[in-house]
């Protein structure tokens, strides 16, 4: 029975110290490497509107013919 409530109080200990050294590792990005991360989901956001906009435009005729006009 202690083993298990070792075993309950260890687990969110670890997910401290594990937290706490993940924090310690993590540091602000400067501002050239904001940059380059804005760009990079910029270009991600164009480069996915441009694939549904030619899927939409490939969609439409081929549903116009499938359904008929209706």
């Amino acid at each position: 029975m202690s083993e298990k409530v070792k075993e309950f109080i260890d687990i969110p200990q670890s997910f401290i110290k594990e937290g706490t050294q993940f924090m310690t590792r993590c540091t602000k990005p400067n501002q050239k490497e904001y940059i380059q991360i804005c760009r990079a989901v910029g270009m991600g956001f164009v480069v996915m509107g441009f694939i549904g906009y030619f899927v939409k435009l490939i969609h439409i005729p081929i549903n116009n013919i499938l359904v008929g006009g209706a």
